[in-house]
């Protein structure tokens, strides 16, 4: 199947993005525009400083790194999966002369040139890499029960041991900062209704009760206490996106990396992993009519790094190539062992969404509605992210 279109014509599109309906929340004005892009300028510019403001910020961000990690081997961990963002803050990171301890999470869909581009750029740095490999029949049979429960969220297997895997280690090393390649300039825009948070322990161990075969004894997960007291407030840790605070251009990003260490590009986002590149541009369009080029390209928009009616135009190219397509189901069935015949099942069977399963909702409610009393009583806010 060629997925070159994602059943533009019967949606309606934001006339400055390209989010359109397959977002079953967007608003749009009387003027076409997205509530999107409206949130991006009321809210999301308050925390994306590409200027001096944001200069000064990251050197102050700096300093207390180095003044926290005074005596010990490493000053903060930076987690590298091989893609564009999390490589080119390597890169800054040995500029800025940080010790940091790079941690990978290999959960057992690495390509080939993942594996060269992180050798190249810790080799290039000089930093120390730590790889977490992620024991395979826990990571496969949970792949599996949520391919079973038919939900969106299928990189959420992934996402979740990555992130608990560095809060792990950084406890356990004495570490009180992880640098995250996440950012404002190309991933400001995603629509809520299309995932739930991949943090959510809740909803991961009660899809895996359901549809798992085997107990997760090593797989690293991150409570609800855990990630939204314990790590924050109690242990004093803190996650920060240096990236919103530089004029961060991925295109430059990719010029400079390759130029520095032989560093080479994907082809598309997220093309570091298998698993991603079938799950985003073969599983949700196909299911869920979902191509999440559109918030990755109105991200860009937004931002000043593309124009719309260049997105329009990428948006009218093929997803996939027929014959790779092939290739990488076939890979993706024998790795998970399971049919061709149980994939297309999976793939027609009804879909079911995030809030199908007991997750973590009405704590996460509860807690925000703390968070803006504390908020309002001293007149500070409270952000686990910087």
């Amino acid at each position: 199947m060629l997925l070159s279109k994602v059943v533009e014509m019967t949606y309606q599109v934001c006339v400055r993005c390209v989010m359109d309906t397959t977002d079953a929340q967007i608003e749009f004005d009387g003027q076409g525009v997205c509530n999107h892009c409206r949130t991006f300028e009321t809210e999301t510019r308050k925390y994306w400083f590409p200027d001096q403001e944001g200069a000064r910020r990251l050197g102050d961000a700096l300093a207390r790194i180095r003044r926290e990690g005074r005596g010990k081997d490493y000053d903060c961990i930076l987690g590298l999966s091989g893609g564009v963002d999390s490589s080119y803050l390597a890169l800054k990171v040995a500029e800025w002369g940080l010790r940091p301890l790079v941690v990978h999470v290999d959960a057992g869909w690495n390509t080939e040139l993942a594996v060269a581009n992180i050798e190249n750029v810790v080799k290039h740095c000089g930093f120390d890499l730590h790889t977490h490999v992620v024991d395979w029949e826990e990571m496969r049979d949970l792949h599996v029960a949520y391919l079973k429960a038919g939900i969106a969220n299928q990189d959420v297997p992934q996402d979740h041991v990555f992130f608990a895997s560095m809060y792990h280690f950084a406890t356990k090393s004495g570490i009180r900062c992880i640098l995250s390649g996440g950012n404002l300039a190309t991933e400001s825009i995603f629509p809520a209704s299309w995932h739930g948070p991949a943090m959510d322990a809740i909803s991961l161990r009660a899809i895996h009760r359901l549809y798992g075969e085997r107990p997760l004894r090593t797989y690293n997960t991150v409570g609800f206490f855990d990630y939204y007291i314990w790590y924050p407030f109690v242990k004093k840790m803190r996650t920060v996106r240096p990236l919103n605070f530089m004029p961060y251009n991925k295109d430059q990003a990719i010029t400079e990396l390759s130029a520095a260490c032989g560093w080479r590009p994907y082809g598309r986002k997220h093309g570091e992993s298998v698993f991603t590149k079938l799950f985003q541009n073969y599983y949700l369009p196909v299911k869920f009519g979902y191509d999440k080029r559109r918030p990755h390209y109105s991200s860009l928009i937004v931002s000043g790094q593309m124009t719309r009616e260049q997105a329009l135009q990428k948006l009218d190219e093929p997803l996939y190539d027929p014959r790779e397509l092939e290739i990488d189901i076939t890979y993706f069935c024998k790795k998970l062992r399971i049919t061709r015949a149980q994939f297309d099942t999976y793939l027609k069977a009804p879909n079911r969404r995030y809030e199908d399963f007991p997750n973590w909702g009405s704590r996460h409610r509860l807690l925000k509605k703390v968070q803006a009393l504390v908020q309002r009583v001293s007149g500070r806010g409270l952000r686990v992210y910087s």
